[in-house]
């Protein structure tokens, strides 16, 4: 698979934990949604604070996470 950038928007409690608003990213470009979580959460581990009440938006180039 081949990598692809993503930017990633962080809200309320999500930026809070980690320390962002937005970044970057890069991962495969065939990711299921509990695999990008699963970055997200190894990327910033403060994120499973939140694992049960968050709301992932996935779009094509970036995703938006809300909780």
């Amino acid at each position: 698979m081949v990598p692809m950038c993503m930017s990633v928007l962080y809200f309320a409690k999500s930026a809070e934990l980690t320390g962002h608003k937005s970044e970057t990213i890069r991962v495969p470009s065939e990711l299921m949604t509990l695999e990008l979580w699963g970055n997200l959460a190894n990327r910033h581990p403060k994120l499973f604070a939140v694992h049960h009440s968050f709301v992932l938006a996935v779009r094509q180039e970036y995703v938006a996470l809300r909780d």
